[in-house]
């Protein structure tokens, strides 16, 4: 508000070189606070003046200018486009090249900054050739360098197939895969991050980053230490396994789905998710692969998700997952609800707090239409809607007609008789189905247990005249 700005600009033309750094690092420190004040170095025509000089300088204003760039691109997309605009790609390229390790860092975190907004501001970042430097800048020895190239090429793989396949055409792959042991945490989180947003795109380029042989050393990053290692690694997993079920098998026999199991079972929240996600996405693909999770135990720390979690998103994602397990047969909807976890599902679809989505997830269709294993169905005949209702009453219809014992087990536990209260419309689907269950027994049993029928019998009693 004091023109700051206005004064701070003819300092960054010093003749005295530590004046200049340090008027950068001003300007720096004001874009970086928000938006307004990146706006105001973007009008006051600071980013050209910032520019002009740049080649000559030495390394600490290289250092400060690409500070600059990021403060000011990191805040929106039409600021990043401004420092596009002015030139700033080819500065950066040649900080990129650098010798100094501190400006090639500054240099990559603010190509970074700009790349992640949308694929326009990435391609303009690819086409300046940045992406070879970038690959580069992941070999040397400096760990902060490491790291912030990575995040960069994570950034510019994230948007399309075609900016991952340009980060992939640079072999970026086969250096990112050497790095998954790296002891360094926030290395590691990068390095993840950016094979997950190469993987995610298509399966060719989920083969691609398969092919660096990640398995099972990815694994070992389920037990690490730290959270966000854990949660880039599980989605990592996720990214592979959701293309096909080729690639999903190839992780079920690399050991995958019991680490993730293991995985989830020790952490709680969002890092949770894509290994909740991942058992969901492997199972859906075939009946063995879903198989593969029910045996290796994955229903149990699903369900426990469902108990624990306090986020919406995370129980729906568990829904949705159990629901993959249970949609294929008989055996795999018995594997679910011999879990007990039918009448929580339906809970959560039944309660008007739950958001839309997990109302959707929860709600129990896919896996009653293949559920014969009547005990789990019987609690929900209870105080299940209509909707749901004729899925339940349905399975009922299917199995008593053959089994005797669960025709007198239905009798003894009161099935039969809330069969009789339900009140369903004449000739629809749920009345036919009432109408099968009702024709499994004696119409005097249906009789005894139908609604007033203890009133009719005391009518009979008082019409009735001894002789």
């Amino acid at each position: 508000n004091s023109g700051v700005m206005t004064l701070l600009r003819p300092l960054l033309v010093d003749v005295i070189p530590t004046i200049q750094q340090t008027a950068a690092l001003a300007i720096g420190r004001l874009a970086n606070y928000n938006d307004d004040l990146a706006e105001a170095v973007v009008k006051e025509n600071i980013l050209p003046q910032l520019m002009c000089s740049l080649s000559e300088q030495n390394r600490f204003y290289k250092k400060a200018a690409a500070f600059v760039l990021r403060a000011v691109g990191k805040h929106s997309p039409q600021l990043a486009q401004a420092v596009v605009q002015c030139g700033a790609l080819e500065m950066l390229v040649v900080c990129l090249e650098d010798f100094d390790p501190g400006v090639k860092e500054a240099a990559s975190w603010a190509l970074g900054y700009i790349a992640r907004h949308n694929s326009e501001l990435s391609q303009a970042v690819v086409d300046a050739g940045t992406v070879p430097l970038l690959v580069l800048c992941i070999q040397e020895p400096e760990i902060a360098l490491k790291r912030i190239a990575a995040s960069t090429l994570s950034d510019i793989s994230k948007h399309s197939p075609e900016l991952a396949q340009t980060v992939v055409e640079a072999g970026a792959i086969a250096h990112l895969a050497q790095m998954i042991l790296n002891p360094d945490a926030k290395l590691k989180r990068q390095v993840l991050s950016a094979l997950s947003q190469i993987a995610k795109h298509s399966v060719d380029l989920a083969e691609l980053v398969v092919e660096a042989e990640i398995f099972p050393v990815v694994f070992t990053c389920l037990k690490d230490s730290d959270e966000y290692v854990k949660k880039n690694g599980a989605t990592l997993i996720r990214e592979i396994a959701k293309h096909t079920p080729e690639l999903s098998q190839l992780i079920v026999n690399a050991g995958g789905v019991a680490a993730v199991i293991d995985c989830i079972g020790s952490c709680r929240g969002t890092v949770r998710l894509p290994g909740i996600m991942m058992l969901g996405y492997v199972a859906a693909h075939s009946e063995n692969l879903s198989m593969a999770v029910i045996v290796s135990k994955g229903i149990p720390p699903l369900c426990a998700c469902l108990l624990e979690e306090h986020e919406d998103h995370i129980k729906a994602a568990a829904a949705w997952a159990l629901g993959q397990i249970g949609r294929h047969t008989p055996e795999h909807a018995r594997a679910v609800a011999v879990a007990n976890v039918l009448p929580t599902l339906l809970a959560m679809y039944m309660d008007i707090h739950s958001s839309e989505d997990l109302q959707m997830k929860a709600t129990l269709k896919s896996i009653l239409q293949k559920c014969t294993y009547l005990p789990a169905l019987e609690p929900l005949l209870h105080n299940a809607p209509p909707n749901i209702m004729k899925h339940i009453v349905g399975q009922f219809s299917k199995v008593l007609p053959h089994d005797s014992k669960a025709r007198r087990l239905f009798v003894t536990t009161g099935g039969l008789k809330k069969i009789q209260e339900i009140k369903a419309e004449p000739g629809s689907l749920l009345q036919e189905y009432i109408n099968t269950i009702n024709n499994c027994y004696p119409e005097e049993i249906v009789m005894y247990y139908s609604p007033g029928y203890s009133e009719i019998l005391l009518e009979r009693v008082e019409n009735y005249h001894p002789v």
